[in-house]
């Protein structure tokens, strides 16, 4: 009944441990009914609070009427109340998002700040049982998870949603009770937008066939809600077991994936969180049968095939730059780790047996050197052999990875590769009975 929503309001706060009632709390108030018996709850309820109104000017004089009826609402609430005017317009063309995705970006944002600089301990949203049912079903509808199905959440970080106990129909039967006024939204009567057709075409008619269906769904979310508690401590075990790194690489090992069960449900959640897409997921499950050299480049990383393992490496953003090593240069530093560079004289010593120490002919070396990841096309001449060889063949016969391929540079005279670094040093360059100068580099990662 409308007259027991303050006592049920109050304890829901309490059993969900929302916030503590000595903390002030951040009301997002826009002059719809949701949200202004929200700010009259917290009122009534004798919780300290404070009102924040958002006018994204996209309505005309509409705007201005809910700003101006929030205003005078704070007021007669004795609420502080803070108000900001976005150009939601130019938030748009600057940023290439839609209108919803602006005004959402830009209102949280806000509200955050606003937050954190007046001492607010949490931002409060007037989001009902309703809301959380429509995302329920908008995520189904959409396919999803079992994380897209618990609806929305009545906590989390700094952001509560204090009304999601109760129907709207409960709201509006206390604001007539109480003849509290509210403001409507005329975007609200579109059926335009994804969330206002499920709103006034799909749950109507599910309400209609199953008269307790909005009560029945939040019972299912919340049961929902619980079992992704022990879903999540299930996954963290096989993540454990299925999951390594080194560096920046991630490992999944091919055998072990193989035999996992549920294969798919487990594949998707492994591999999501290095942006694979649901569609994806297959693709990825095939390299399980694949040789190695296979992949797929998910939204954010590379997943190859390399013999038992799947290996997990970042995708670049940019192309790795060139490297100019001038004469007299001692120390660089580059994206692969760093090199020392010094010229001696040949002496007795014995050349050094490390791939990380690369001695050359000084009077074959011409400056300034260039260094820079390798290519396809690339060849060079491998220290002991008469003819030239493919990088990409060399690479292909030291059984590197991918990845391990991605990160192979090399070093430039004359536009002649007289190194790959830390491996190989090109025949042509070498010390012989004639070198009288050495000029040594160390490569350390």
């Amino acid at each position: 009944m409308p007259q027991h929503l303050v006592t049920d309001f109050t304890a829901y706060i309490s059993g969900r441990q929302l916030f503590d009632p000595a903390q002030k709390v951040l009301l997002a108030v826009s002059g719809g009914v949701d949200s202004i018996v929200m700010a009259w709850l917290f009122k009534n309820a004798g919780y300290r609070a404070g009102i924040a109104h958002c006018n994204f000017q996209l309505r005309g004089e509409e705007s201005e009427r809910d700003e101006a009826f929030v205003r005078n609402m704070a007021a007669t609430l004795e609420l502080p109340l803070h108000v900001v005017k976005f150009d939601t317009n130019a938030y748009v063309a600057g940023h290439r998002v839609t209108i919803q995705i602006a005004a959402r970006e830009m209102r949280y944002q806000w509200l955050e700040e606003v937050r954190a600089a007046e001492g607010y301990a949490y931002i409060a949203t007037a989001h009902h049982m309703q809301d959380s049912v429509e995302t329920a079903l908008m995520n189904f509808a959409k396919g999803t998870g079992i994380a897209g199905l618990h609806g929305i959440l009545p906590k989390q970080e700094r952001l509560i949603r204090p009304l999601l106990f109760t129907e709207k129909d409960r709201l509006i039967a206390y604001a007539a009770m109480n003849n509290i006024s509210f403001v409507e939204d005329s975007s609200n009567i579109t059926d335009k937008y994804t969330r206002n057709y499920f709103r006034h075409q799909v749950i109507p008619r599910l309400q209609e066939a199953f008269p307790g269906f909005v009560k029945n769904m939040s019972g299912t979310i919340e049961r929902v809600r619980e079992a992704e508690i022990l879903y999540q401590e299930a996954l963290a075990k096989h993540r454990k077991r299925l999951l390594f790194q080194q560096g920046n690489t991630w490992m999944v090992p091919v055998l072990k994936l193989q035999k996992t069960i549920p294969l798919q449900t487990i594949a998707w959640e492994l591999f999501r969180t290095f942006g694979c897409s649901s569609a994806q997921t297959q693709q990825v499950l095939s390299l399980l049968e694949s040789e190695s050299g296979r992949y797929v480049d998910t939204a954010s990383h590379r997943i190859v095939r390399n013999r038992q393992w799947l290996l997990i490496t970042p995708l670049a953003t940019a192309a790795s730059p060139l490297v100019v090593i001038e004469p007299g240069q001692q120390h660089i530093h580059f994206g692969g780790g760093q090199l020392q560079v010094r010229e001696q004289e040949r002496g007795n010593a014995g050349i050094p047996a490390s791939p990380e120490i690369a001695w050359l002919d000084a009077a074959q070396v011409s400056f300034p050197l260039i260094l820079r990841k390798w290519k396809q096309g690339d060849y060079f001449y491998p220290l002991g052999m008469p003819k030239k060889k493919k990088v990409s063949r060399f690479l292909i016969d030291q059984k590197l990875s991918m990845p391990q391929k991605e990160n192979v540079w090399v070093l430039e005279s004359n536009k002649r590769i007289v190194w790959l670094v830390g491996m190989r040093v090109d025949d042509r360059v070498k010390i012989t009975p004639k070198t009288k100068t050495v000029l040594s580099i160390t490569f350390a990662k």
